[in-house]
């Protein structure tokens, strides 16, 4: 289920960076995304001739003629960096992160995810766990 809501996370920041956060609840991140997007197209396409175009295929042949490489590789990497980040984000990278969900029991020492008690290795990525204390695994008469 995980890879669907990545997917989903993915999909919505191509549309509009910023919106893919916004669906994993990463408030601050959709925000800033957000923020540099459209401050971004503020600065860097010409919006006084795209208000003034009388159609929208008008305002997009605007957009493609009057803006240049530069400018429309700026906003194509920040549409990508934001897609990529919301779906590392939304698979739980980087490892300590979580989505902000705090949790009391013990995490994995190599990834940093909430370990099962009762289980002697990490099932996220396999590694192998040592008991705490070994006179514990042991009961002594």
């Amino acid at each position: 289920m995980t890879w669907i809501r990545a997917l989903a996370a993915a999909g919505l920041s191509v549309l509009l960076p910023g919106a893919g956060h916004v669906f994993i609840r990463d408030w601050i991140r959709g925000l800033a995304f957000g923020g540099i997007f459209v401050a971004s197209l503020a600065i860097l396409f010409p919006t006084d001739q795209i208000a003034a175009a009388d159609s929208l295929s008008g305002a997009v042949s605007v957009i493609t003629t009057e803006t240049d490489t530069i400018s429309q590789f700026v906003i194509s990497f920040i549409i990508l960096f934001a897609a990529i980040d919301a779906t590392f984000r939304s698979m739980g990278f980087p490892p300590g992160s979580n989505n902000g969900a705090d949790h009391d029991g013990p995490s994995c020492p190599h990834c940093g995810k909430p370990l099962d008690e009762d289980l002697t290795f990490c099932h996220w990525c396999t590694t192998r766990l040592e008991p705490a204390n070994p006179d514990e695994d042991e009961p002594t008469n």
